[in-house]
């Protein structure tokens, strides 16, 4: 994995090259939901199409700004955490909706708010310009984790699952991540997130 500081350059665009690469992996993630997963409401498609839509615009916002400083998607290496954890939970839609939306991506709203304080640090026009297409990204991206909120709760009503209590289980069957504190509170709270989860979450 290529890492350098955002302080110059290449740094930056190695920085929103890595973003690029999450929103593309999310696209897709979104789209092999509604592949996937058979006998859900229609409403479950219409969620995770608008989601992949959302994703692609965001990509799109990255690889033009990536473009213009002078990079393009590809050139960098990228992780592949979170289509390892789709092909992880193929075979068990709960463990999706809980890992991938409201874990993987719910991470998202904790790093974001600290990458734009470090770019607003740079202040350079690319940095700021940066600082922009991520205020984007995070306000759609609550109602993306939202989304995954409200169907993994809809789907442990339906198989007679406590959600809060169910969820530790699932994280610890499929090694999930451990979110890095600070959490983002304000943005998970609006995402669907209850107190107590938040509470058990900072102290994972």
């Amino acid at each position: 994995m290529a890492r350098r500081s955002p302080a110059t350059l290449e740094g930056r665009a190695i920085l929103v090259h890595a973003i690029a690469h999450i929103e593309f992996n999310a696209m897709n993630l979104a789209l092999d939901a509604v592949w996937r997963f058979d006998d859900m409401p229609r409403a479950f498609y219409l969620d995770w199409l608008q989601v992949a839509a959302e994703e692609a615009r965001h990509f799109r916002l990255l690889r033009t700004h990536l473009q213009g400083m002078g990079w393009d998607y590809g050139d960098f290496p990228a992780h592949q955490g979170l289509w390892a954890m789709c092909e992880k939970t193929a075979h068990d839609i709960v463990a999706r909706m809980a890992l991938v939306p409201r874990t993987l991506e719910a991470r998202g709203l904790d790093a974001t708010p600290q990458i734009q304080a470090k770019l607003r640090q740079v202040g350079t026009p690319d940095a700021l310009a940066a600082v922009g297409i991520l205020d984007t990204i995070l306000r759609e991206e609550i109602g993306h984790v939202a989304i995954g909120n409200h169907w993994y709760r809809w789907l442990c009503a339906r198989e007679g699952l406590e959600p809060e209590a169910h969820y530790p289980v699932l994280a610890q069957r499929y090694e999930a991540p451990r979110p890095k504190p600070p959490l983002n509170d304000s943005a998970r709270l609006a995402a669907g997130f209850s107190e107590t989860e938040l509470r058990w979450l900072t102290q994972m």
